[in-house]
């Protein structure tokens, strides 16, 4: 899990920003953008600092980049099942949002292109919250404005890939190769058995492939034993044995 206000690689200025009063101060807006655009080509990922800029564009909407703003949703994706998205998608407008409250935001939602894009964004943050990863990759495929909108996050396929493997590696203890090809969009069995091998640390074996025994899918048994006292009953028996009034 992607920790909500730390960050590793996080520079020093940007946490000093963070930590003061200039995290509300409009004029950072262009030092987030260009730490988004950091984050996009390094491959890190830095919660605390995205919803900043997120809030600051909710105070000042005519400082809202929505490349920017696209460029952070798909970003928290590679994260998931973090709440990253879920708490990025709550700081835009209300007409961007998937299921918009009012017939105005409806209005609104089928002429903009940038409400578009989150919505879209949006069906693909649920069908990979939902485990439904077969869908999510034909979805990914299905629209070239997907291929638009994860074109600046490097890497974007290999980091969401690795993310359903590890949600995988927390259920399974092995598992068919076709239906980890599907999930994983993987086509080919060497190049399966190479990304589980290198990647994962699995193996594959004839058509089945192994995940090794971990703490989230090892099968457990649990014993559990209470201590039960007379003196717990004790004001039970006493009222048994008083008058009726």
């Amino acid at each position: 899990m992607v920790a909500f206000d730390k960050c590793e690689t996080r520079p020093a200025h940007i946490d000093a920003i963070l930590n003061g009063l200039d995290r509300y101060n409009p004029e950072t807006t262009t030092v987030f953008q260009d730490y988004i655009q950091q984050q996009c080509e390094d491959r890190s990922f830095d919660c605390y600092a995205n919803l900043a800029l997120l809030k600051l564009y909710q105070f000042n909407p005519h400082l809202l980049q929505p490349d920017t703003v696209t460029n952070v949703l798909a970003k928290a994706l590679t994260v998931f099942p973090s709440p990253a998205f879920s708490l990025c998608l709550a700081l835009l407008p209300t007409n961007t949002q998937p299921f918009p409250a009012t017939s105005e935001a409806q209005a609104a939602s089928q002429t903009s292109d940038f409400v578009e894009s989150v919505q879209k964004l949006a069906r693909l943050s649920t069908l990979l919250e939902s485990a439904q990863y077969t869908q999510f990759w034909s979805t990914l495929n299905s629209d070239d404005l997907y291929a638009d909108l994860t074109a600046d996050v490097a890497g974007f396929e290999e980091l969401v890939r690795i993310r359903i493997a590890v949600e995988v590696g927390k259920t399974f203890r092995s598992i068919t190769a076709d239906s980890l090809e599907q999930w994983l969009d993987v086509r080919g069995r060497d190049a399966l058995g190479k990304f589980v091998a290198d990647v994962c640390g699995w193996k594959v074996e004839g058509d089945v492939v192994t995940v090794p025994t971990n703490k989230e899918n090892e099968a457990r048994s649990e014993v559990k034993s209470e201590r039960v006292g007379v003196d717990m009953f004790g004001r039970v028996i006493r009222r048994g044995f008083e008058q009726a009034a």
